[in-house]
């Protein structure tokens, strides 16, 4: 897999490690829920074109790595993948609704990950005074 992608006007290469929870952090994520989480969460990455790069579903909350274009914001991605899967999963599984007035809290933890860490990308533009 090459490290950079390419649009019309530019390069780039955007990573985010997002995490979130079911509401009041309930351990409802197991069994066939979390299967049927997982696809749908590929399944919705696929047409919003995001690239989910690991995944992992906990029973009290998940953790997602994308790779995704400028134009998506990380607000947006979360947007998306919360509001499919809860429909679904909330319409699929009776006891997940009778559990649950919204399937996932309303925060969520993101953090952008690239190829190069922060200090060298402080280093890289201190050192452009130089030249």
């Amino acid at each position: 897999m090459e490290r950079w992608k390419h649009s019309r006007t530019c390069v780039f290469n955007l990573g985010y490690h997002f995490i979130w929870c079911p509401k009041y952090r309930r351990r409802i994520l197991v069994g066939e829920v979390a299967e049927r989480l997982k696809n749908l969460f590929f399944e919705k990455a696929l047409e919003i074109k995001v690239s989910i790069e690991e995944i992992e579903i906990l029973p009290d909350h998940i953790h997602l790595f994308v790779k995704t274009n400028p134009t998506a914001s990380p607000h947006w991605i979360v947007q998306q993948l919360k509001g499919y899967t809860s429909r679904i999963l909330r319409r699929e599984f009776p006891s997940v609704k009778s559990r649950l007035p919204s399937l996932w809290t309303r925060s969520y933890y993101v953090e952008s990950c690239g190829h190069i860490s922060e200090e060298t990308v402080k280093r890289y533009i201190e050192e452009q005074k130089k030249h």
